[in-house]
């Protein structure tokens, strides 16, 4: 019942409540991090940037970073500049000695920031018509009503599932969903970002590359750690318990999952919208996806 009475109040709270309590119960998570849990090998690296779109894992990345497990290896504490009425014209995005959780910007903007020099970030995409298929689901059924989500989802709710995909495409390209996604895969390697494939980070070699993405932020982690925080986190863990509360919001995160709702419609409207993004990106064609089912 509590945890029922919890989901609702998440969900039906004025955004400006949910704010004040996201910034109380991460400082909270933090207190006991530091009263807690010892720092055995402290992370050489001033501070860390996770760089994303919507769309791809970043709860679920917020919660393997928060883990005690991550903190005793590494030190540093998370930080969401969203909680904290952060104005990007400040120096910092976050203060030092924390990683900075799900910045939701272009590659163009991060570089502007400023950093210090002992920093290292990392950008997680994932196919956009996946993206699309779990934006559509989510902003339908389960997401909480900030910005224009609940202006969203009575259109999305009014529609058939084909033109409710069809809107939200549009609709992602307006916001410049897709532009952004863009620009990180399209700026130049370097050694202090890397990017990193959702489908690699939550597949069948899960434990090797979220290894690799610790190891770029200076962590390192035992193999038995490993093992246990993956499994702490797996998406059917989760699943089930954000379900105890009435409201999954993990539907799937189940790689190629647009299959089943993309048509040659859906296909054509998508391609208009992103030019050669899939390509770019390294994911097959719908035409090759869609000879690949038979």
């Amino acid at each position: 019942m509590l945890k029922r009475s919890v989901m609702y109040a998440k969900q039906h709270a004025p955004e400006s409540l949910r704010v004040l309590a996201r910034r109380a119960m991460l400082e909270s998570h933090n207190a006991r991090l530091r009263l807690f849990t010892p720092v055995e090998s402290p992370c050489e690296f001033t501070n860390i940037y996770h760089c994303a779109v919507r769309k791809t894992a970043s709860q679920w990345m917020k919660a393997l970073f928060s883990d005690p497990i991550v903190y005793r290896r590494s030190g540093l504490l998370t930080y969401d500049p969203r909680f904290y009425g952060h104005d990007w014209n400040e120096p910092w995005v976050c203060p030092p000695r924390r990683i900075a959780l799900s910045l939701f910007i272009s590659r163009k903007r991060f570089e502007k920031l400023p950093k210090p020099a002992g920093h290292r970030a990392f950008f997680v995409f994932r196919d956009p018509r996946d993206m699309v298929v779990s934006s559509y689901f989510s902003t339908r059924d389960s997401h909480a009503p900030m910005g224009d989500v609940l202006e969203v989802r009575r259109e999305l709710r009014a529609r058939s599932e084909k033109d409710g995909l069809l809107h939200l495409i549009d609709d992602l390209a307006a916001k410049g969903r897709f532009r952004s996604l863009r620009s990180w895969v399209a700026g130049p390697d370097t050694g202090t970002i890397r990017l990193f494939r959702y489908e690699d980070l939550t597949g069948d070699e899960q434990a090797a590359s979220v290894d690799r993405l610790m190891r770029h932020c200076g962590i390192t982690l035992p193999p038995d750690e490993m093992a246990t925080l993956l499994d702490r986190y797996s998406f059917r863990r989760m699943d089930e318990r954000k379900r105890t509360g009435g409201v999954s919001h993990y539907r799937k995160g189940e790689a190629g999952d647009w299959r089943r709702h993309f048509d040659d419609d859906i296909a054509e409207a998508f391609d208009r919208a992103t030019g050669n993004l899939v390509g770019l990106l390294g994911y097959p064609s719908y035409d090759q996806a869609m000879a690949d089912r038979t």
